[in-house]
């Protein structure tokens, strides 16, 4: 297939450069192609005509997002608008990546699409307005809504923790906020089923796509940490304390809980995802060869 992938230098957008061979990819980043801009995307996709988008770009700089709501409304709304609207007047099949952060955390148990949502900050109510912009203007588009996203490539928790561990003999990690941790590789992999199913009248809508088990933050640096050592990465880490939300207050509120039901995407594509520890391994595996 023709694929334009948005976001190239992103987790998701390496990840879908890495695993798409087969694939006819044209994977462009900010400094190739702006999909802030509508003449810039209308050309692009007139120029390559791809037979479908995905759409990895995203602001996810959620605590600055808080003050910086211009560029993210611009990036996480007019963007996936622009790519909805250039798509959906050529009939070309969209697939946009959201977040958990639509929801406010609020619910016992996981979230499934047809929750109420209720984005608590910036970040969640820009993506939600992403989400709208393309279902509103391209019909044949899927959302696919994720969360806690991991890789060796880029800025993420994983990353930042392995290097706080090595730096600190103590640190406190917020441990009453749930959700999924998310291998980028992993998304991806979940992407390319996708296509592979194929996409078609019977399949276009809202999806959630997360790793099983859900874990806490705090949780999911005590895996960190245990699979690094394991590995033999050394780490100064001997103390890892439990904090509350109140305990670490930032400016974007978050949700406490981010777990959400997957069971719609396994049943309408086929696909078995395997447990966010064992991508873990891989990615900590990736990084200590880097």
């Amino acid at each position: 297939m023709r694929l334009l992938i948005t976001g190239a230098n992103g987790q998701l957008g390496h990840e879908l450069i890495r695993l798409g061979e087969g694939h006819d990819l044209l994977a462009v980043d900010y400094d190739e192609l702006d999909i802030t801009d509508p003449d810039a995307v209308n050309a692009c996709v007139e120029r390559f005509h791809p037979d479908a988008v995905i759409n990895a770009a995203a602001y996810t700089a959620v605590d600055r997002a808080e003050s910086d709501v211009e560029a993210a409304f611009a990036v996480n709304r007019d963007g996936p608008a622009n790519l909805a609207r250039a798509c959906g007047a050529s009939g070309i099949p969209l697939i946009h990546v959201s977040t958990d952060y639509v929801f406010d955390g609020s619910k016992q148990g996981a979230y499934s699409e047809n929750d109420p949502v209720a984005p608590l900050g910036v970040y969640g109510t820009s993506k939600l307005a992403g989400e709208q912009a393309v279902l509103n203007s391209c019909p044949k588009s899927i959302t696919l809504r994720t969360s806690w996203v991991f890789s060796s490539h880029g800025q993420n928790f994983v990353k930042t923790m392995l290097r706080l561990a090595s730096e600190r003999e103590e640190l406190g990690i917020v441990a009453d906020q749930h959700g999924c941790p998310t291998s980028a590789s992993e998304l991806a992999r979940a992407i390319y089923a996708m296509l592979d199913k194929g996409l078609n009248e019977e399949n276009w809508g809202i999806y959630h796509f997360c790793q099983p088990e859900p874990t806490t933050w705090f949780g999911f640096a005590q895996t960190v940490f245990d699979e690094a050592k394991a590995q033999g990465i050394p780490l100064k880490i001997n103390s890892v304390n439990a904090l509350t939300t109140e305990d670490y207050p930032t400016p974007a509120k978050r949700p406490m809980n981010s777990e959400m039901d997957c069971s719609k995407f396994a049943k309408t594509f086929g696909f078995a995802t395997k447990p966010w520890a064992e991508s873990l391994q891989e990615v900590i595996k990736e990084l200590k060869h880097v």
